[in-house]
C-alpha cells in the first residue's frame, strides 16, 4: 500500500498561526487551511507551557475532533473526540479510552517565533 498523497492545503514551515498569548494554559485552539478543493485542519494545545500539535482527524472516525474549539476535556488534563468521547492523552496523542484505543492523533509539528506559534 502506498502512501497517502501530500495535502495540498497542509500549511508549509514557517507559516503563522496566532501569538502565544492567543491560546490559554491550559487551552487549545483549531485552524483550517484551504487550496482549491483540499483542507487541512490541524490543531494546537497549550499545557504547562509546553505545545502540542495534532491534525485535526479522529483515528477513529475520520472526522474532527472537537466543536468550537473545544478539545480538551473539562478538567483539562486530556483531549476528547466530541463525537464519541475518545480521550487523548496530550503530550503524544495517545488514544488511551473509546474506540480508537490504541491509535493516535497525527503529530502536526509546531514551535514559538518571536511569540508567534508557526508550523515548524
Amino acid at each position: 500500500m502506498s502512501p497517502a498523497p501530500e495535502n495540498p492545503a497542509r500549511p508549509a514551515p514557517g507559516t503563522p498561526l496566532c501569538p502565544l498569548e492567543g491560546i490559554d494554559d491550559p487551552g487549545a485552539k483549531g485552524f483550517r487551511f484551504r487550496e482549491g478543493e483540499a483542507l487541512f485542519a490541524g490543531f494546537v494545545v497549550r499545557k504547562d507551557g509546553q505545545l502540542h500539535g495534532y491534525v485535526d482527524v479522529c483515528p477513529h472516525a475520520g472526522w474532527p475532533l472537537a466543536i468550537m474549539d473545544n478539545y480538551l476535556t473539562r478538567t483539562k488534563d486530556r483531549l476528547l473526540c466530541a463525537g464519541h468521547g475518545a480521550l487523548f492523552r496530550i503530550e503524544d496523542g495517545a488514544c488511551t479510552s473509546g474506540p480508537c484505543a490504541g491509535q493516535a492523533l497525527e503529530a502536526w509539528p509546531v514551535t514559538v517565533r518571536d511569540g508567534v506559534i508557526v508550523v515548524a
